[in-house]
C-alpha cells in the first residue's frame, strides 16, 4: 500500500486523476487487497535494504474490459504495476512487465494484457514504447480505466536483466523478486 500511496501523490501532482476517485477507489482497493491475499501480487525488494521499490499482480481477464472473443485464457493480466520514484532510471517496469512476460511463456500464454487508465496518455504512451499495442478503448459508466492493450510474451525489452524469484526474508503474501 505504501507504493500505492507514494503513486497517487506523484499522479496527483503530474495532474492525473488515476486512483484517487472516492467512487471507485475502495473496490479497486478491495479487489488488490483479495489478489495480495491469493498469492497474485508481487514485490521488488532493493537487496540489501529489503525495500519495496516495485510491484505487480497478476490478475486474471477483468470482465468488465476483455470479453470471450479476446482467447482470454492465452494472455496473462498484468494489474497494479506500480514502481517507487526511488527506482526511477533503473528501467524497473519495464522489467517487470519482461517477468510477466516469462510468466506467459510458462504458462503457454501467448500475450500479456494490461488496461489503463482512458485519460492517462503519458501511461498509455509509455506501454506503447514497451511494446504493447492498444487493442481498444472501452468505457463502462462505473470504470475509469479501459483503454486496452498487449503484447507478445516473446517480447523482452532487458533480457540482460531479468528479476529472478528469491526467498522471502520475512513473512508476507508475496514473493519479492530480487533486481539481478
Amino acid at each position: 500500500m505504501t507504493l500505492r500511496i507514494e503513486a497517487e501523490g506523484w499522479l496527483a501532482r503530474a495532474g492525473v486523476d488515476q486512483w484517487r476517485d472516492p467512487a471507485t477507489r475502495p473496490t479497486a482497493l478491495a479487489k488488490w487487497r483479495a489478489d495480495i491475499e491469493h498469492g497474485r501480487t508481487w514485490v521488488v525488494d532493493e537487496p540489501p535494504s529489503g525495500r519495496l521499490v516495485g510491484t505487480v499482480t497478476l490478475a486474471d481477464a477483468d470482465r468488465d474490459f476483455w470479453h470471450s472473443g479476446d482467447d482470454l485464457d492465452n494472455a496473462l493480466y498484468v494489474a497494479k504495476l506500480i514502481t517507487s520514484r526511488a527506482a526511477r532510471g533503473t528501467n524497473l517496469g519495464a522489467r517487470l512487465l519482461d517477468w510477466v512476460g516469462q510468466q506467459a511463456r510458462q504458462s503457454d500464454r501467448a500475450w500479456i494484457r494490461l488496461d489503463c487508465w482512458r485519460t492517462n496518455a503519458a501511461l498509455q504512451s509509455y506501454y506503447v514504447r514497451q511494446g504493447f499495442e492498444h487493442v481498444r478503448t472501452e468505457a463502462p459508466d462505473h470504470r475509469k480505466s479501459g483503454w486496452l492493450a498487449q503484447r507478445s510474451s516473446l517480447l523482452a525489452a532487458y533480457p540482460e536483466a531479468p528479476l529472478t524469484p528469491c526467498e522471502a526474508g520475512r513473512e508476507q503474501s508475496a514473493t519479492p523478486l530480487e533486481a539481478a
